[in-house]
Order: structure tokens, then sequence, then C-alpha cells
């Protein structure tokens, strides 16, 4: 999976003319299908026509670029929604299994997998129980969860028996993997149909005593169901005390925020830090403003699994980088 690319020193003339900066890896960010790469190097990111990477004569990569391993991987899956049955996917479970194959078939495990919410549509115990059947057979060390607003219609007793142990407050927690320091955030629990994510200052004052130890040349991967950016406030798509938590992110170098909730991938990039929100594994959704309100897109059957995926997430120690690429469940033609 053409993650990461590093151009040949003989080729250092060539890169230049690309205009890619030839230094280190170039780490792409692939929408899938649409023939564009989004590449992160040292922290800026630009975009690429494939044409730059891709040899017409042979179809293949371009002579000196070469694909290096990673020093370790993890895959982000959201908003199973388990316990979904309308028309725009009558079957959730199965399109979860296509990401678990997926996920299986990747040419090496990743070290955990991180879901982000919307595990299930109701919060359900027979929901988690088949979430939990399912992902039994996920070819990873661990799994890691934070809820979903569908997750809390109980406010949140359930998920926190089955998925929450060893938690703070209504589920938020960290861990370090590999030198870098992972945070799940909780920001559903105060959430209101159709209003903004929220954190609370509980569990702000937690993060900050969380980051204090740490220094500044940490990567950091904050995770949490609802964008921690506002892409689409009128919708609730956003968090209304995150400020505060990204404040407390400024001084460090690197620092990615993985989120699910609105079904689509949407990245941007601010300073420090980017934002990156997953596919669903269960049905988009509308672009923010294209619909009149969010909710279940039905598209046509060919379609549906072409919006529908995972995210994978590779980690260069030496760069103190991660590079994010999205993969459909199949690949659009």
């Amino acid at each position: 999976m053409n993650k990461h690319f590093h151009h040949g020193h003989e080729h250092a003339h060539d890169a230049n003319n690309d205009g890619i900066d030839r230094r280190g890896f170039l780490e792409c960010m692939a929408w899938a299908g649409t023939g564009v790469f989004w590449m992160m190097t040292g922290g800026v990111l630009k975009s690429y026509g494939l044409s730059h990477m891709i040899d017409r004569a042979t179809g293949g990569l371009k002579q000196g670029l070469v694909i290096p391993k990673s020093d370790f991987s993890f895959v982000q899956i959201s908003d199973s929604h388990i316990g979904f049955n309308k028309a725009a996917n009558p079957d959730v479970l199965g399109t979860l299994q296509a990401t678990i194959d997926k996920i299986n078939n990747m040419p090496s495990a990743p070290s955990f997998v991180l879901h982000t919410g919307d595990l299930s549509h109701l919060a359900q115990a027979d929901e988690f129980d088949a979430l939990e059947q399912s992902l039994k057979s996920v070819k990873t060390e661990k799994i890691f969860y934070v809820p979903g607003e569908h997750d809390v219609t109980d406010n949140g007793k359930l998920y926190l028996e089955r998925f929450g142990k060893g938690t703070i407050g209504d589920g938020w927690y960290s861990f370090d993997s590999n030198g870098v320091h992972f945070i799940g955030l909780v920001n559903v629990t105060n959430h209101v149909d159709g209003g903004l994510g929220y954190l609370g200052p509980e569990q702000i004052k937690w993060l900050e005593n969380d980051l204090k130890p740490l220094s500044s040349s940490t990567p950091i991967v904050v995770f949490a169901h609802i964008p921690m950016w506002a892409i689409y406030p009128q919708w609730g798509w956003g968090t209304e005390d995150s400020a505060q938590a990204l404040m407390l992110l400024k001084r460090f170098g690197s620092v990615s925020v993985l989120n699910g909730h609105i079904h689509q991938t949407i990245q941007k990039v601010e300073g420090n830090i980017t934002f990156h929100t997953a596919n669903s594994t269960a049905f988009p959704q509308p672009a923010p403003g294209a619909a009149p309100s969010p909710g279940p897109m039905k598209v046509p059957a060919e379609k549906l699994r072409t919006m529908l995926g995972l995210t994978s997430v590779n980690y260069q120690e030496h760069d103190h980088t991660l590079a994010v690429t999205d993969i459909p469940l199949i690949k659009a033609e």
C-alpha cells in the first residue's frame, strides 16, 4: 500500500522539478479513486496528481521511488452502527466484515485498531455482542474504543461495562505505543440531538495533567467520536469546547486528531495539528450543507462500498510523523 514514497538520490534533480521535497519520506493521503495524493512532508501538506508518481509507460511507480516499511501502523475504523437496518445499508455486519477482511489482508498486521465510536446503533446488548463477535477475527493485538452518541443512549452504562474497563470518567484514557502518546477522548456524553460535541471541564483538566510530563517532541494522536474542529456546526459537526483542548496540544510538534461521526473523509491541517475524520463502515452521510440535515444517505448499491472504509496510519520513527491513508471497501473504478 503506497503510503510513503522516497526518492532515490539519483533522482534528486527530477524530484526538484516535481516540486517534491526529496528529503525524507513523502507521506500520501489518498482520496480513493480521484487521482490525487496528499503528501505530508516536513509537516506541510501538499497535493500531487498521480502523474507525479506513476510512470505512464509501465503503469507502475516511477523509477527511484521506493516504499519503505513503517516503524508501526494502526488502523482506525468508525461508525459501525450495528443494529442499523434501513435502506442505506441493510447489512452493516456484512460491510463491517468486509472491513475486517481488508485489515486482515494488509501486508503487515496493524499493532492495534482504534474504533472511534458509534459501535452500535441503539446501545443494545445484542448489538454490542454482535460487534464484539465480529471484531474477534481481526488480526491485531488490541482494540481501543471511544463511544459515539449512539452508544450512550443509556448514559453510557452498558458501553462502559463492556468497552470502558480501566478508563476514567465517561470513558477517557491514554496509552503509549512505539514512542507515540495516544489519547482517547469522549465528547458525546453531554451531546444533545443536533448539538455539538462537548468535552467538559473535568476531562480537559485531566488532559492537561496527562500531557504535562511529555516532552514537546512526543508525537500525539488524539481520537474522539465527534470532530474536534468546526466542520459544520449547523449540523453539530464540531466540539463546543475543543479550542481549550487544542490549546494544550499547541506545544507539540506532531499532533494527529482522528474522528468519526460524519461518515466521510475530511481533512484539515492547522499548524502542527492534522485533523482527519474517517469514513463509516456502515453508511455514508451527505457532505456538509449538501442536504437539509445529516443522516443516512442512500446511494446505489454498487456505489455503497466505495463510500465506506477504514483508515490506515503509519508511523516513521526517524521522521516523527504519521501518514494517514483511507482505503475504501472496494477500490473505486
